[in-house]
């Protein structure tokens, strides 16, 4: 039996990097939907459509409906990448550009509508991870497990500031901070599918946990999901909050 398990959650939550720890462990498929979003944005950016005066939709939706996003499983890595028109782009959508404008693309509710059409239709056949911003609540509001990780603003940036030194980024801290700041502002309020966690979602507070520690974490809810005997299922502890309809309060 295969399932969809939608992991949703704040900008720089280990939500990618447990997603795919997650799906290689179960032989899943892993989605990164907001590498999705990125690639649209590097597509306005190097288009041209976005400016400070906003983002030109009408143009940006002509291209899109035009270019090709897919993944592509890389062996080396043990995990997909993300390419837009044949051209691998993993590398390019994790800059602070990308990371400054992917929000204000991300809320068209044009590109939403065409994003989300094409993630169903990679999980139709189910067996996948799939993370993002609104997988529980709008892009698969009936998967078997959601998961809505969070953590504090000072860790995440500083999680999120040493990828990019890593990388070569001269963004500073407080720029770092300043970006998760705005995106989480702009990820709540927008009108189209804001971020929230689903009603039924399993709350995961990371901020002192490994991602080993995560990965188990979920991976004994879906060993929970799957299981027969309901009663050996582990409860939520940081929020002492059981899925009622899957888990029994031990």
């Amino acid at each position: 039996m295969n399932i969809i398990i939608a992991i949703d959650g704040y900008s720089s939550t280990g939500k990618s990097t447990t997603a795919k720890a997650v799906a290689k462990a179960l032989g899943y498929v892993y989605i990164d939907t907001g590498a999705m979003y990125r690639a649209v944005t590097y597509l306005a950016l190097e288009k041209g459509y976005v400016s400070t005066s906003g983002i030109e939709v009408k143009p940006l939706m002509k291209a899109l409906r035009k270019s090709e996003i897919k993944f592509v499983y890389n062996p080396e890595l043990g995990f997909s990448e993300i390419y837009l028109d044949g051209k691998n782009i993993e590398n390019e959508i994790r800059g602070i550009e990308i990371a400054n404008w992917v929000s204000e693309v991300a809320k068209q509710p044009e590109v939403r509508t065409y994003l989300v059409d094409l993630q169903r239709k990679m999980g139709k056949d189910k067996g996948i991870v799939m993370d993002g911003r609104d997988i529980g609540t709008t892009v698969f509001p009936n998967a078997e497990l959601k998961i809505f990780m969070t953590a504090s603003e000072q860790v995440r940036a500083q999680r999120r500031y040493k990828e990019l030194q890593a990388k070569g980024d001269k963004a500073s801290f407080d720029e770092v901070l300043a970006n998760i700041q705005h995106r989480d502002h702009i990820d709540t309020t927008r009108k189209e599918s804001p971020l929230k966690k689903a009603n039924d979602a399993i709350v995961i507070d990371n901020t002192n946990l490994t991602i080993e520690e995560q990965v188990q974490k979920i991976l004994a809810f879906v060993n929970c999901q799957l299981s027969i005997v309901l009663y050996l299922c582990p409860r939520n502890k940081e929020k002492n909050y059981v899925r009622k309809s899957t888990y029994v309060w031990l």
